[in-house]
């Protein structure tokens, strides 16, 4: 599958992220991280070598992703922080706009997981600001 026919996907399905991978294509409706932690998290293999288009992809997408093994990302928008985190790596990335950093939602500052990834150099090191946040989240 081309990206341009994922992307499509993404738009016409109102969802907020599409992964292909395996021939077939899993939407995601959370917003924020949760649904790309999920799959991460639960089954793996998805992410592995897949194909991704995702309306909103800062620091902690980038970096589930760069985990998960996606090997193509194409986000509606991307934060410098992705993009730098992205560039140490072989995933083929391209975007509509770039800016400075995810807004949280309420308009107020940056996205709290943004924030918590700050810091961190690596994907890796990512990974269990993400976990922890998303828990603090479910209680």
């Amino acid at each position: 599958m081309e990206i341009a026919a994922l992307i499509e996907t993404l738009h016409k399905g109102n969802f907020s992220c599409v992964i292909y991978n395996h021939g077939a294509i899993m939407d995601c409706r959370e917003r924020g991280v949760k649904d790309l932690l999920y799959i991460l998290n639960t089954c793996p293999a998805t992410l592995n070598g897949a194909i991704v288009a995702d309306k909103v992809v800062g620091k902690g997408a980038a970096a589930i992703m760069i985990v998960g093994g996606v090997r193509k990302i194409h986000a509606e928008v991307l934060s410098k922080p992705a993009l730098n985190l992205l560039s140490s790596t072989d995933i083929i990335v391209s975007y509509a706009e770039l800016v400075e950093n995810i807004i949280n939602r309420s308009g107020t500052g940056i996205c709290p997981i943004e924030e918590l990834c700050k810091e961190c150099r690596t994907a890796e090191e990512c990974i269990p600001f993400i976990n922890q946040f998303v828990e603090s989240q479910n209680k």
